[in-house]
């Protein structure tokens, strides 16, 4: 059986000035993870610029990821797509590869039917047996996964989880109902929304799919920690530690400003792929106050 809890880090994709893909960035980016305690990785998700990749690269770097990795931490691939062919096709690889489960996200800008949303799930489960993460995140897709389509996907064996960025410890709340004790076994929540992933934790949930841990890898692993353990004064006070963090994570699209504050403090190169651009600088002094506070910059 799938488990994995605790902190997963939505790792960035470090590339040159030119955005050629740094191998050697990468593996540094795995090591200091591993010495973190962080718990597991998504490689080539939205925050590793998926999106900007062509195949072959998201193969590579699931392949690469899985030999850096060794065994020592979790490696989930993204492998979703809007086509069903495609995703079928990159979950299967990331199989290959050696890859122990896949993040799908839900087909973007074509908004499929709930039902349209089931088949295509059903679909991928069905064709690759490997572990499966949903993927719901509606304010970049266009396309909403409800709780009624989650409940009608729990039980098959190769779907063994949600990632749930809504940022709605409701939704939260309304799923841990519907689901019976046999299925919260199986079916681990994720949270994918740093703002909220504490208390998401704290309702329920087993961890974080995050962004901010990409930069404070280890205190979002002493976070998940704390709160899975039920020291939910501790947790919540770690927590608050990061509001302005989060916050500023996503005052441009994200990879955006995660990928300028990892080169401010020396961990990867400066490249990022069109159409993403730079951090604008108008948001740098702002950031570099949050990493001094944090203790990240000299």
């Amino acid at each position: 059986m799938f488990n994995l809890k605790g902190s997963i880090a939505a790792l960035v994709t470090p590339m040159e000035s030119d955005g050629e893909i740094n191998w050697g960035g990468l593996k540094d980016l795995i090591e200091w993870h591993v010495s973190s305690n962080t718990s597991g990785l998504v490689i080539v998700g939205t925050t590793g610029e998926s999106a900007t990749l062509d195949v072959a690269e998201h193969v590579q770097l699931i392949e690469r990821s899985v030999d850096i990795a060794e065994g020592r931490i979790k490696i989930i691939a993204g492998t979703g797509a809007n086509s069903s062919k495609e995703a079928i096709y990159l979950t299967n690889s990331a199989k290959s590869a050696g890859a122990d489960a896949a993040l799908l996200v839900t087909p973007y800008y074509n908004k499929p039917t709930q039902e349209g949303l089931y088949q295509h799930y059903m679909l991928i489960a069905n064709e690759v047996d490997l572990p499966q993460i949903l993927y719901n995140v509606p304010s970049r897709t266009g396309c909403d996964l409800s709780n009624d389509t989650v409940m009608r996907l729990v039980d098959h064996q190769n779907i063994v989880g949600l990632k749930d960025a809504t940022g709605s410890i409701e939704r939260l709340k309304a799923m841990m109902q519907s689901l019976n004790t046999d299925q919260k076994e199986s079916f681990s929540l994720y949270s994918g929304d740093d703002p909220t992933s504490t208390e998401f934790i704290l309702n329920g949930g087993v961890g974080t799919i995050s962004v901010t841990a990409n930069i404070v890898p280890k205190t979002i692993s002493d976070i998940c920690s704390l709160a899975l353990n039920g020291e939910a004064d501790s947790a919540i006070q770690l927590d608050k530690q990061l509001v302005r963090l989060n916050e500023i994570l996503f005052i441009e699209s994200n990879p955006i400003p995660i990928k300028w504050m990892l080169n401010r403090i020396g961990r990867i190169t400066d490249g990022i792929r069109l159409p993403l651009t730079p951090l604008d600088s108008q948001f740098h002094h702002q950031a570099e106050g949050i990493l001094k506070e944090l203790n990240l910059l000299n």
